[in-house]
């Protein structure tokens, strides 16, 4: 009889409503191929560093990093201010001054996520364990460089800026083919583009 280390949760408890966000940085295992080493893990330390400071800024808390991507929760009723952290994130990378010391672009992807999740210290940690963790992740895999997807609780909920725009996915591993996303754009952002068309 295997032994537990913890008693089970009762039910619902921990349980909360939450927004979830990834941003990884696209093309890492190529900067390490290209980077000293040590350019390489100073690059690293600080683009993590800066997103993790940006996100506290936000209200977000920050639960994971794992290399060159970063793991962030808020509450579900401060999802704006989730999507907004995660647009930003983009030209927080973009303007990282040791990229430029070094002569990289760097650029991020995003992917957020609305839903019940359990929350609670694992390890010392701060972890958050259900389903929108994971559909950050797939939509963060599936967006492209510069880009950021919201899944549609995130839209329905009223917490995308701007008009979303529909996106069609590619299968997303564990989910199916019902999943659907939207890329989001900072309100100025758009501004500027139906400038340009026009």
């Amino acid at each position: 009889m295997p032994d537990l280390l913890l008693p089970l949760p009762s039910p619902r408890s921990g349980h909360q409503a939450a927004c979830l966000v990834m941003v990884d940085l696209v093309g890492s295992t190529r900067l390490a191929h290209e980077l000293a080493l040590e350019h390489y893990a100073a690059l690293m330390g600080e683009f993590v560093q800066v997103l993790i400071l940006s996100f506290e800024a936000r209200g977000g808390q920050v639960l994971q990093h794992q290399g060159d991507a970063v793991v962030a929760l808020w509450p579900a009723e401060r999802t704006p201010a989730g999507v907004a952290a995660a647009l930003e994130a983009h030209e927080r990378a973009a303007r990282l001054g040791l990229a430029e010391v070094l002569g990289v672009q760097l650029q991020v992807r995003a992917g957020v996520a609305l839903g019940p999740v359990v929350t609670g210290p694992v390890g010392g940690q701060p972890s958050a364990y259900g389903l929108p963790v994971n559909y950050a992740r797939r939509l963060c895999d599936a967006a492209e460089p510069g880009e950021t997807l919201v899944c549609a609780a995130v839209v329905a909920q009223g917490s995308a800026p701007g008009v979303p725009v529909d996106r069609p996915l590619p299968p997303l591993r564990g989910f199916g083919a019902h999943c659907r996303a939207y890329q989001v754009a900072p309100v100025a952002a758009r501004v500027t583009e139906r400038i340009k068309a026009g």
